[in-house]
């Protein structure tokens, strides 16, 4: 009798958040998205992507997501060139744990308050960080559970109960999905830069060049565009004709080659089609 050999299942994605709210579109630096969970904290899988979305040593952010506290950057070449990654942890419980970043001039911000008030730096970084929040965000976080009615969450997300912790992340990591209006008008979605480099054939340090600075980056005879708006990229690849269409352009009107490009998009009815599909989804 021949044996039945079960396929292995594969392992389930991680799942990091199942409340998410944009405010990507608010001025910097109070633009963030608010990852939260209400089911128990995985601390092992947390505290790895987290290491590694921000470069925090895997042992440091453990110790961290476990007893609160901050982490400073290292000086590069004798230059302070990042903030401080923060986690804020409620002894009470009464809060859900939070984790922020801060950059350089915010942290410059919390070193001088926490000097001339004598205070912990995690209890200024703190302050400083929820006084450039949105007032709408800020009124959340003064309501339990975001002021969320949990009528209206899906059942799966409901029964894990109140809010276990909060990201406020700006990253582009492999759990946020970006969209990319391709030349055709389909809308591509990528999640990390890994995964963003496979689909445009480009090497690791071209991608985090691209989103990190924007600015274009030819293709294969076509071209890639990344605008930062609000500290987040948005990105669209162009034809090789649409390309030759706005270098023409930006000689024949002295424009910059990017807004020659978006010019470009506008007028081409498939990109439009794909601008206009990332409008009324709310596209991140």
């Amino acid at each position: 009798m021949f044996k039945i050999k079960k396929k292995a299942e594969k392992p389930k994605a991680t799942v990091l958040y199942n409340i998410i709210e944009d405010y990507s579109e608010f001025d910097a630096p109070g633009n963030v998205t608010v990852c939260a969970m209400t089911l128990h904290e995985d601390l092992a899988a947390h505290a790895k992507v987290l290491s590694e979305s921000y470069e925090v040593p895997l042992e440091t952010m453990t110790k961290l997501l476990t007893e609160g506290g901050v982490y400073v950057y290292p000086q590069v070449g004798g230059i302070l060139t990042r903030g401080l990654f923060a986690c804020r942890i409620d002894p009470t419980g009464a809060v859900p744990k939070q984790t922020w970043t801060l950059d350089l001039m915010q942290f410059a911000e919390a070193e001088q308050l926490a000097r001339g008030r004598g205070m912990p730096l995690d209890e200024v970084a703190a302050m400083v960080l929820h006084r450039t929040l949105p007032e709408e965000l800020k009124t959340k976080l003064d309501q339990k559970n975001l002021g969320i009615d949990y009528r209206t969450l899906d059942r799966a997300v409901a029964k894990g109960g109140d809010i276990k912790y909060i990201d406020f992340r700006k990253d582009w990591s492999p759990h946020f999905k970006r969209l990319c209006i391709m030349p055709d008008g389909r809308l591509v979605e990528t999640g990390g830069l890994e995964e963003f480099a496979q689909l445009h054939g480009l090497t690791m340090t071209q991608a985090k060049t691209l989103i990190e600075q924007g600015g274009t980056l030819e293709v294969n005879g076509e071209v890639l565009a990344c605008q930062i708006v609000n500290g987040r990229p948005a990105v669209a690849r162009f034809s090789a004709k649409n390309y030759t269409k706005a270098k023409e352009l930006a000689a024949t009107k002295g424009l910059h080659l990017m807004d020659a490009l978006s010019e470009v998009g506008y007028n081409d009815p498939a990109m439009m089609r794909g601008l206009v599909r990332k409008e009324l989804s709310g596209g991140r």
